[in-house]
């Protein structure tokens, strides 16, 4: 419990993470450019970003872009804000908030590119409009992606991945459609950058396939 005071007290204090209690966290909505980064380039968010390897993996081979990672959990963005500053990379920020209050934080068309990495299956049937990846939040993301912007997602679950391509079916807006049941082994596999999380790592050594998908919107 120390430890994690430890990370809430240390995120407090940095500019790199935007969370409750911090005037920008208010106010940052259609600004991220301006307010934040200070520089006019592409906006990359990963939701569910976890420990943020995803954020701070693209933001090393990207430079000339800016990278969000999304969580609702402090000390883990506390990780990934960690690798940040030791990396003096400029062009990351970690957001803490709710995926279902992310409207909240960007003007429609704000963001260039999503990716959804490894978020909670949530197996239970009365959870299904809490998965990330069900028609109310795909919704949400056509509304911040700029036309040409790709929204991106990896699970290593089956069902969720399953459920997703079903949510998917349904819909007559989308374009450049493309997924795979096993990314190691698709030729999508260079668009991941070979960049893995922590859950990737540890259900890849177990033998799960993962599992990846893109496309981009009609507008």
């Amino acid at each position: 419990m120390k430890s994690k005071l430890k990370r809430f007290e240390i995120i407090a204090n940095r500019e790199n993470v935007i969370e409750p209690g911090k005037e920008i966290f208010k106010t940052i909505k259609g600004k991220w450019n301006t307010d934040y980064f200070k520089r006019d380039r592409p906006i990359t968010l990963e939701l569910a970003c976890g420990r943020g390897e995803y954020t701070v993996g693209m933001a090393r081979l990207f430079p000339e872009r800016n990278f969000i990672g999304v969580d609702k959990k402090g000390d883990r963005l506390w990780k990934g804000s960690t690798w940040a500053v030791e990396d003096q990379l400029a062009n990351v920020a970690f957001l803490r908030t709710e995926i279902l209050f992310i409207e909240s934080f960007f003007e429609p068309g704000e963001v260039d590119e999503i990716w959804l990495t490894f978020p909670d299956p949530r197996p239970r049937i009365r959870d299904i409009k809490r998965r990330l990846s069900s028609s109310r939040y795909i919704d949400m993301y056509k509304k911040l992606l700029k036309p040409t912007g790709y929204f991106r997602f990896k699970t290593d679950n089956t069902d969720l991945f399953n459920f997703t391509l079903e949510e998917l079916a349904v819909r007559n807006d989308l374009i450049e459609f493309e997924y795979t049941h096993d990314l190691y082994e698709s030729p999508l596999r260079p668009e991941c950058y070979d960049i893995k999380t922590k859950y990737e790592e540890m259900f890849a050594a177990k033998g799960e396939k993962i599992k990846y998908l893109r496309f981009k919107f009609k507008h």
